[in-house]
């Protein structure tokens, strides 16, 4: 027999397995999610940083302490009384006379009071009471003015030293001579004192206070005289005086006093007082009607008492012991 023809066989065919569309989806998900930089990590949250003020450029001063001064008691002088007024103690020195009512001074030593040699305590002290803002201010007033004063450095008596004279300075020059005399150059502004071997400083000091005193006595009798017409009156007498507290008084008899530490202040100042004493000649009393006085020689005596309370208080120190 023979052999028989076979159609030779198709080699297999390589099938792939047929892949969703989904898991496709997927897929491309995955290798995306791989391919993707991992992100950073989150920053901590940074700290709240502290709200500071900033530092002043300078400090404040401190709140100065208010003191109400004290008056001195002497070795015979009697206990001073005390009285408490709001807050405050108030210290205050008793003294007794014939007068009918009570009478009260305010000065850089403190209050003083002046009863009736009969008056109880308890009458003393409401008279007191009912005065309590008048003397609290002025205690408080004269306790800061003493504290100023405290601070200033008192005049240097030597060659070339200035002092207050009618509102501006003039020169003090000491000179060796045989007689100790002091002589005014007003052209210059120059206080000439002869000095003779030997002198010291006080008796230096003196003699320039002699001088003022001299020239408040005819700076005075001269004001005095000018303004007594435009006031309307006629003053008995005047004499200087050196009280603490006082610039000026007068009596019913027309007798007045005036401050000689007033020629340190200008003459205008000086010339306030001298009307306001003696507008006293037609009103005893500082009652609208008296102002009124006042004001028809000099309008702005407020403007000056304002001043005369400042320039008290700047005032350097000429002579401690006054």
């Amino acid at each position: 027999m023979g052999a028989q023809n076979q159609a030779p066989s198709k080699p297999p065919t390589m099938t792939s397995p047929k892949i969703d569309a989904n898991q496709l989806e997927l897929f491309a998900q995955e290798l995306v999610a791989k391919l993707k930089p991992s992100p950073a990590p989150a920053a901590a949250p940074a700290p709240v940083a502290r709200t500071v003020p900033p530092a002043p450029l300078f400090k404040a001063p401190p709140v100065p302490t208010r003191t109400l001064p004290i008056p001195p008691v002497g070795p015979n002088d009697p206990p001073l009384r005390k009285i408490q007024l709001g807050s405050h103690t108030v210290h205050y020195a008793l003294r007794r006379s014939a007068r009918r009512s009570h009478g009260f001074m305010v000065c850089d030593d403190g209050l003083f009071v002046t009863s009736p040699n009969r008056a109880p305590l308890d009458d003393i002290e409401r008279a007191i009471r009912a005065k309590q803002r008048w003397i609290l201010t002025k205690l408080f007033e004269r306790g800061e003015r003493r504290a100023l004063r405290a601070e200033r450095p008192p005049v240097e008596w030597v060659d070339g030293a200035q002092l207050p004279y009618l509102g501006s300075d003039i020169t003090l020059r000491l000179e060796q001579a045989a007689r100790s005399r002091c002589v005014y150059d007003a052209d210059t502004r120059t206080l000439h004192l002869g000095v003779t071997p030997g002198l010291e400083t006080w008796q230096i000091r003196e003699r320039v206070k002699l001088w003022f005193q001299d020239e408040a006595k005819r700076i005075f009798h001269e004001r005095l005289d000018l303004y007594a017409p435009r006031v309307g009156v006629a003053y008995h007498s005047f004499a200087i005086s050196s009280a603490g507290t006082r610039w000026g008084s007068c009596t019913v008899a027309g007798n007045i006093r005036l401050n000689w530490k007033l020629v340190h202040y200008p003459l205008a100042l000086l010339d306030y007082v001298v009307v306001h004493e003696l507008a006293h000649l037609r009103e005893m009393n500082h009652s609208p009607a008296f102002w009124a006085v006042v004001g028809e020689v000099f309008p702005d005596y407020d403007g000056a008492k304002a001043a005369l309370k400042k320039r008290s208080v700047e005032m350097p120190v000429v002579f401690p012991d006054e």
